[in-house]
């Protein structure tokens, strides 16, 4: 195998974690990897090296599942084979940004286990000295690779913008999320480069299920402190304008994970659109949302919004509604977001969290179709579920009936049923 083998040449080893956090392979069993309630051999095709960057985590309270050799039944690695008295754990790889997950880890959760935090869990084994993952690069763009972020660059470049602006509160609070939480995007805005992150609204009017910014006292943590004021129309051009002079094909986006939903702060976010427009027509205005006040995003639309990215975990309605827990919109409100955007003649991306098993079942492919087809977004970003699966799957009651297509069959099919549909990881700058 050379350097630039993109797939084993066989099936990779189970891995597994000793109690002392250890990572182990276990050549005997061959790794596996999940798709919803089904254990499955994962092809070589669906095989990555682990992309730098990516992470290893540990699964407390979940053995392991692999596959015995030339056998289709998934076999659980129960106890330590080289200590039998010596508690094991699953392992999982939280890939680095724009890669997508084919499956995601194996286990058996014993009965006390935890929650999982709000991360993705891929299928990971080891293989001719390395590990691989089941997922693929779904973006080439290289805006959050890890050798673009050199520490001390950030630092000095960081501390530079916020001695030059300390009376602007959003910059302010974007040299915590650069310094204290690594967010790439305000990292990126301190580098002048690619997308800039404006953070708007401490509010929220959904209670989803994976919130990175808020969690209830008792479930996991979230990951990030929320926005806690309301940034100025001028305190947000101030970040805006320079960015989109400065960058070459700039994006500057409302939404982002450390604030609530951006729509609920419409008249300062129009406000801020038509004065950033006023001093620059360069790169992209993009709103990140949960697209629940259509009048809403006409308003921004007609004050010069060029794009917006919907999260959406289903394209069937129960299914949203058990994610989000809505107040006051509907997913009906979510699609005529879309479609007064296209009205506009303007740019609409799904940010579509996948799960294998739940995003590839037939029936959730079915409404997918139907919802491109009616409402023909212009890009599909395929972004994983930062959640428990487990937990995910119990509490969107989900009740797949059919075997799931397998995540790189759904994306081949997509793109045959909607060749003029783009895909990718990130917001793409529209000039």
């Amino acid at each position: 195998m050379t350097s630039r083998s993109r797939h084993p040449r066989r099936a990779p080893s189970l891995v597994y974690a000793n109690q002392h956090g250890e990572i182990k392979d276990f050549p005997e069993l061959e790794m596996a990897g999940r798709s919803g309630g089904h254990y499955l051999r994962p092809d070589p095709l669906d095989m990555i090296p682990l992309p730098e960057g990516s992470e290893l985590f540990v699964l407390p309270g979940r053995k392991p599942v692999g596959f015995e050799p030339g056998s289709d039944e998934p076999s659980l690695l129960a106890e330590n084979p080289h200590d039998p008295d010596e508690e094991i754990q699953a392992v999982a790889a939280f890939m680095a940004p724009a890669h997508t997950a084919v499956h995601t880890a194996a286990f058996v959760k014993n009965d006390d286990a935890q929650t999982l935090p709000l991360f993705a869990y891929t299928a990971v084994g080891w293989h001719d000295g390395r590990f691989w993952v089941s997922g693929f690069r779904s973006d080439s763009d290289i805006r959050q690779e890890p050798r673009g972020f050199a520490v001390d660059k950030i630092r000095t470049r960081t501390q530079k913008r916020l001695h030059a602006l300390p009376h602007n509160r959003l910059v302010q609070h974007l040299g915590i999320c650069s310094l204290t939480y690594s967010c790439p995007a305000a990292k990126n805005y301190f580098l002048d480069r690619f997308e800039a992150p404006l953070p708007t609204s401490p509010e929220c009017n959904a209670r989803c299920l994976g919130c990175i910014s808020l969690q209830p006292s008792g479930c996991c943590p979230s990951t990030q402190e929320r926005i806690r004021f309301i940034p100025t129309p001028g305190e947000i051009a101030e970040v805006a304008v320079p960015h989109l002079q400065r960058v070459k094909k700039g994006v500057v986006s409302f939404g982002q994970g450390c604030e609530g939903e951006p729509l609920l702060q419409a008249d300062t976010i129009e406000k801020a659109i038509r004065l950033i427009r006023r001093q620059t027509a360069n790169g992209t205005v993009n709103l990140n949302t949960n697209a629940s006040l259509p009048n809403a995003v006409t308003r921004l639309a007609d004050a010069g919004l060029d794009s917006i990215r919907v999260s959406m975990n289903s394209a069937r309605p129960e299914y949203h509604h058990r994610y989000y827990r809505p107040k006051g919109f509907s997913f009906s409100d979510v699609r005529q977001s879309m479609a007064e955007m296209k009205k506009k003649d303007r740019f609409v991306s799904l940010n579509y969290f996948i799960l294998p098993g739940f995003t590839d079942d037939p029936a959730e492919f079915a409404a997918l179709c139907e919802l491109v087809a009616t409402e023909k977004p212009d890009f599909i970003q395929l972004r994983n579920l930062n959640m428990d699966p487990d937990w995910y799957l119990e509490a969107v009651q989900d009740t797949a009936g059919e075997n799931p297509m397998g995540i790189r069959q759904w994306l081949a099919a997509l793109k045959k049923n909607f060749p003029a549909l783009r895909f990718g990881y990130y917001n793409p700058p529209l000039r």
